[in-house]
């Protein structure tokens, strides 16, 4: 009875309805239901609410290019310091958009010694932060 009723609310809000919605309403017509018990039959007959904003894709994977060769075998131990540099980045979530941060670490400190942040992630991005 209650996927029957959880497919009829789903289908009268045009199918945008998700668990959290479905189980207000239901709740509003009468049908006192846990939430969790709505989320099991919805997710059985494969039933889901509509997701807004569109989907943000950060990187882009190369097609053909082959990846650098590991140099340091994942050792990331240095004897001394200015021996051994790594670098990466990261991207943060900003109301104005994406912020992308770049940062270069001695090994053997563990101290940052050079950092960019951009709004865009350009090709020498990364060696900026050099």
């Amino acid at each position: 009875m209650l996927r029957a009723e959880v497919r009829r609310v789903h289908a009268e809000n045009f199918g945008v309805y998700g668990v959290r919605k479905v189980w207000r309403q239901l709740g509003r017509e009468g049908t006192p239901v846990a939430r969790r018990t709505v989320a099991r039959p919805m997710r059985q007959i494969a039933l889901r609410g509509v997701v807004r904003g569109k989907e943000t894709r950060t990187t882009m994977p190369g097609t053909g290019a082959p990846y650098p060769a590991d140099r340091i075998n994942r050792q990331f131990l240095a004897p001394r310091p200015n021996l051994l540099w790594v670098s990466d980045f990261i991207y943060v979530a900003t109301w104005q958009g994406f912020v992308y941060i770049a940062f270069v670490i001695d090994a053997f400190a563990r101290r940052i010694v050079g950092w960019r942040v951009s709004r865009t992630a350009h090709a020498g991005f990364g060696l900026d932060a050099l």
